[in-house]
């Protein structure tokens, strides 16, 4: 496979998953802010901000919903919002017209000819669940058209690095915010996770059970360890049969942060869960500065689309 092609299969697979997460994350924010009458919404913006590594107004200005919306969820132009980054898939799956399927390519580009014009939706929760579906129809044409072959693992190796960073974004505007901030299970119920949840404990939920459950369930897709382990084994799968009995960088990465979240108390890591979370997100970045360099060292060539938060 050319690596340009790898390169845009990769960036598919994260850009597609971050417009998801992110949709998920500015649900719950929003959602928060206008059922409390009291919280300081100039703080928890600004934090909100931060932690998607995103630049806040000068101290003087106050920053409301209205401008984190505008940066975080209607600019085209950055692929850190969610329709710059429904943009960034859709040009990449042009760039991979040749190997993505045409079921693929009709989805992501109606995607992207439905996104809201220069004018703000009026209701942000339909827009939300509007982004959330057509995330989910990109994850079941991927998973019930695509081969298992280079493909399929390059685009499910995007998703996973990505899933894993934003889930550790979601995880750090709890621990942040306090109890300004959402709670686990209105954070379980923004990852889908509220039902999987209970059926697991079966009514003795609690506070710190659903911080493991986000962290460290080996079975629920949106967790930390699942989607770590997801990318490392597509990352042995893309191993060429010579390499395999050493360990390349990414996976190196990977299994690391995995392995210090997997085999550590589970209360150790709550104590200080944003350095945890900083650690995740940091190994991720690593893992796909290696991947880059590895697979496709020419996408320096690339412009804003192979871009990362």
């Amino acid at each position: 496979m050319l690596s340009r092609i790898a390169e845009s299969l990769f960036w598919i697979g994260r850009y597609v998953e971050r417009a998801d997460d992110t949709a998920r994350l500015l649900d719950v924010h929003v959602q928060i802010l206008l059922e409390d009458p009291w919280a300081e919404e100039d703080l928890a913006c600004r934090s909100l901000l931060s932690v998607m590594d995103r630049p806040a107004p000068p101290d003087h200005v106050e920053v409301g919903r209205e401008h984190v919306l505008d940066v975080l969820g209607y600019d085209r132009f950055s692929p850190s919002s969610i329709a710059g980054a429904l943009v960034a898939a859709r040009e990449n799956a042009r760039r991979a017209r040749e190997i993505v399927s045409t079921e693929l390519w009709e989805c992501l580009n109606a995607s992207w000819n439905q996104l809201p014009s220069q004018m703000r939706p009026a209701r942000p929760h339909d827009y939300f669940t509007w982004v959330r579906e057509r995330a989910a129809i990109v994850a079941g044409i991927v998973e019930s058209t695509t081969s298992r072959d280079e493909t399929w693992h390059f685009l499910v190796l995007g998703r996973a690095i990505e899933r894993a960073d934003m889930t550790a974004r979601l995880l750090t505007t709890r621990a942040l915010l306090g109890s300004a901030g959402p709670g686990w299970s209105t954070l379980l119920r923004s990852c889908g996770a509220h039902e999987a949840f209970l059926r697991t404990y079966r009514g003795t939920a609690s506070d710190e059970r659903a911080a493991g459950f986000l962290l460290l369930d080996r079975l629920f897709p949106r967790s930390i360890v699942y989607a770590l382990n997801e990318a490392e084994a597509s990352l042995t799968s893309l191993e060429p049969v010579a390499d395999r009995a050493g360990i390349d960088d990414a996976r190196r990465h990977i299994g690391h942060v995995r392995s210090n979240l997997e085999y550590r108390p589970l209360l150790e890591v709550l104590d200080d869960l944003p350095r945890e979370m900083e650690l995740v997100q940091r190994a991720c970045s690593a893992a796909s500065d290696a991947i880059r360099a590895r697979y496709f060292p020419s996408g320096a060539e690339l412009t804003w689309v192979g871009e990362a938060l």
